[in-house]
């Protein structure tokens, strides 16, 4: 069998389900669940690069920054430092569970967590219209009061009464520091996990120094970047359903085993993928594939290494 290079994005239900607290426990048997998934790539000598969701981890942070300020004075972090956060924590827990598990397996096999910036462009017009929703959720009085204080920019809730809630733009990403050793570290044999959130994200200023923006990236979206960037053979993209499906949760849902080019951007075209779920993941295993990639995967966790499920999406339909 020809080794390949996999690049795999965890979804937010890897670690944390719909139902459940957030317990450091529900997290950690969702992790090894989830990892124990990709142990047969491994075996088989396929080189594997993993990232990950970290949506409900980021707003925990958030609202811890927020309760710490507001009882014990404790200064805020900017939403980078949260990022960051995030992607240490969640990066540790998924490399320790993923090394307990190979040493279950009897496999000699490091692996490698790496702190990730994306490069972003400050002038993206995201930041013009910002959409994602971060932190806890504020009565009107008080998200007037911190936007003029911080300048933040709210949005009421749908489903709370009085309910607003910051919005931060979520950026392109275009391209992934460090992504030189990310792809050495992968070539000497270990499992990296990088990119972690959709990355941290920054911009490079008339100095040419590092600087960071108050912004979310779409996961899938950078380690689609990333996997093009280190030429990546395959791209998966882990959900909560084994398939892509069009008109979904309707009477005339279809499930759709294959997927190309021609037919991705028609259905997207006519609506009919959710632009709160699975449009996003699309364009994301589209960019992948326009760029160089084989073949990219949208699927649910535990049916992984199962060809008989999965949307398979390609440039052109596979004989």
């Amino acid at each position: 069998m020809k080794k390949k290079k996999i690049v795999i994005a965890l979804g937010g239900n890897a670690l944390l389900r719909g139902d459940q607290t957030g317990t450091i426990e529900e997290q950690e048997k969702n992790t090894y669940d989830t990892l124990k998934n990709i142990i047969p790539f491994i075996k088989e000598g396929h080189d594997v690069i993993l990232s990950h969701g970290n949506g409900p981890q980021v707003g925990n942070i958030l609202m811890r920054n927020d309760a710490g300020a507001e009882m014990y004075n404790i200064p805020q972090m900017p939403l980078d430092i949260c990022v960051a956060d995030s992607q240490g924590g969640i990066g540790y827990m998924l490399e320790r569970t993923l090394k307990n598990i190979l040493i279950e397996e009897g496999i000699e096999k490091d692996v490698v967590t790496l702190v990730t910036q994306v490069l972003v462009s400050k002038d993206d017009p995201a930041f013009q219209n910002p959409t994602k929703r971060v932190g806890k959720i504020y009565p009107k009085v008080q998200a007037n009061k911190l936007a003029k204080e911080k300048g933040w920019k709210f949005k009421e809730s749908p489903k709370v009464d009085d309910g607003w809630r910051r919005v931060v733009a979520s950026p392109e990403p275009i391209d992934i520091f460090n992504i030189k050793t990310i792809e050495s570290i992968t070539d000497n044999g270990a499992v990296v996990i990088a990119s972690g959130g959709g990355g941290i994200p920054v911009y490079i200023d008339e100095n040419k120094n590092i600087r960071p923006l108050e912004a979310v990236i779409d996961k899938d979206k950078a380690t689609a970047v990333m996997a093009s960037k280190i030429n990546a053979d395959e791209y998966y993209i882990l959900t909560d359903v084994p398939y892509v499906y069009i008109d979904y949760r309707q009477h005339n849902e279809q499930k759709l085993d294959f997927l190309n080019k021609v037919d991705a951007e028609k259905y997207m075209k006519q609506g009919k993928f959710g632009e709160g779920n699975m449009a996003p993941k699309i364009r994301a295993c589209l960019n992948f594939i326009e760029n160089g990639g084989k073949k990219s995967v949208i699927t649910e966790a535990t049916k992984l290494t199962d060809k008989s499920y999965g949307t398979k999406i390609t440039l052109e339909y596979e004989d």
